[in-house]
């Protein structure tokens, strides 16, 4: 069984919550990474070595546990740690509309024109839509790709729009046929 899994892709592909759907159904304690990356959540980040410290301090306190969100960068460091990566990759129009709509659920009339957080949820809808295309200057898929190259425990890419229950299921195949090939 891998004990030490992380789970990324671009906002809105469903990272946090197939992490906290598999901790509902393995024995591992479910994490994420925005609570490390936020001081005030989506507003003001904390410093790097501040969520590094944080982080290694969380992982370390537990022997099972799945990370969700991405760290690319900021949290390299922490590559060593995983015995299992979970790449997600949705569609971009399906992405965009999930997170419209997540947009809509957070923040109500407030994001939409003439609301007061308009103008951040428009900057941040255009960010995220930068995920296929960016360059490795931006969270993308390209920087993920790279920083996926780097890493040297298995990695299972689940890749097109698929239910939660359905990306448990390929998560639960994996470990099952990984546990078989590792006896």
């Amino acid at each position: 069984m891998r004990s030490r899994i992380h789970i990324l892709g671009a906002s809105g592909s469903g990272t946090s919550t197939l992490g906290d759907a598999l901790a509902n159904v393995l024995p591992h304690t479910h994490l994420d990474t925005d609570d490390y990356f936020w001081i005030n959540k989506f507003t003001e980040p904390r410093p790097v070595p501040e969520r590094r410290e944080m982080l290694k301090e969380e992982l370390l306190q537990s022997e099972r546990w799945i990370l969700s969100g991405s760290l690319a960068g900021w949290g390299d460091c922490f590559m060593p740690y995983f015995d299992l990566v979970i790449f997600l990759w949705i569609p971009p129009d399906v992405r965009l509309a999930r997170l419209q709509q997540r947009e809509l659920e957070r923040y109500g009339t407030e994001a939409l024109a003439g609301g007061s957080l308009y103008e951040e949820s428009q900057a941040f809808l255009k960010w995220a839509a930068l995920y296929d295309h960016a360059g490795t200057e931006v969270r993308s898929k390209t920087l993920h790709n790279q920083w996926l190259a780097e890493l040297s425990c298995p990695i299972l890419r689940i890749e097109g729009d698929y239910s939660t229950e359905e990306r448990i299921a390929m998560v639960l195949n994996f470990l099952k046929e990984d546990f078989s090939h590792n006896k």
